[in-house]
């Protein structure tokens, strides 16, 4: 089977099968093979590597990583393509694919079953409207993933790398950013698709941390506050906080812990770093407590 990485290519084997992208799920075709290099380089692809594809589509880039890879495990959610990845990846004894929602799929199991439960590298061009739950859902699920390699919309993945004091900097940097070393490899014109998005891409690399950049008590606690920070991103930290009924802090409390970290009671949340977050959390965290047990 030829390579699918051309527009000739694609258009032949869409029209074969009678196939139309399918908008609900967000499918646009890769048909720059220059690009497919750079992710299958960028994300350090190896013979001993088993590697988790997201939504494989006509078989494009499964067809790169079947080459490099040890063992390739394409989860795709359109039953209709099946019958056209069973023939563009005839020529490949390495590659499964799995009919299912990614985000309904035991990543875990997935490594326990083709890589003995090693860590397993995750590369895919990620649908736009799915591109934010996936990646999270990636990030938490505790399976042993070593790095995401991922091509989104080019305003999230800069959202992803941002720091603070940046106009992408929010509570998806900090998510991101919490679990992973994120790098933007390259950016990708929309005109590398079939059909053509109306935005540009980037690929970017998340890798995992061994260890992460903070330590706090109550991880569920400081994304709470971290999204509360940017739920009202013009306002001062104290409002945002005092402002978010779920989190039950007083902008007194919230005025307290920022002074004891002497960071000013005007400060935003876009101001604050990862581990400036983590001090605040930990500090909220004991105030909430120790008020409880009053």
């Amino acid at each position: 089977m030829a390579y699918l990485a051309n527009s000739h290519s694609t258009r032949e084997i869409l029209d074969k099968y009678g196939f139309t992208a399918q908008k609900k799920y967000g499918q646009n075709f890769l048909i720059d093979g220059n690009v497919l290099e750079k992710i299958i380089s960028g994300a350090e692809i190896g013979k001993d590597d088993c590697v988790l594809e997201i939504g494989p589509g006509i078989g494009t880039m499964t067809q790169y990583l079947a080459e490099t890879a040890g063992r390739v495990v394409a989860v795709e959610i359109d039953r209709h393509l099946l019958p056209v990845l069973e023939e563009t990846l005839s020529s490949y004894d390495n590659v499964v694919i799995v009919n299912e929602d990614i985000l309904k799929v035991d990543i875990g199991q997935i490594a326990r079953e083709y890589h003995g439960g090693k860590p397993i590298k995750v590369v895919a061009n990620l649908p736009y409207y799915i591109t934010t739950p996936v990646i999270l859902r990636l990030l938490e699920c505790g399976a042993p993933i070593e790095s995401i390699t991922v091509m989104i919309q080019k305003e999230v993945a800069s959202r992803m790398e941002a720091g603070p004091g940046s106009k992408d900097y929010g509570a998806l940097s900090l998510a991101v950013q919490y679990y992973a070393e994120a790098k933007i490899l390259t950016y990708v014109s929309a005109n590398s698709f079939f059909p053509r998005p109306g935005v540009d891409s980037a690929v970017i690399k998340l890798t995992s941390h061994r260890k992460k950049p903070v330590e706090v008590p109550d991880e569920k606690f400081m994304f709470a506050l971290i999204r509360a920070s940017f739920n009202q991103r013009r306002k001062t930290l104290v409002n945002s906080l005092g402002n978010a009924a779920g989190l039950q802090i007083s902008k007194e409390q919230a005025s307290a812990a920022l002074l004891e970290m002497g960071l000013p009671v005007t400060v935003r949340g876009e101001a604050l770093s990862l581990s400036e977050f983590a001090g605040l959390s930990e500090r909220l965290l004991f105030t909430k407590k120790f008020t409880k047990s009053f």
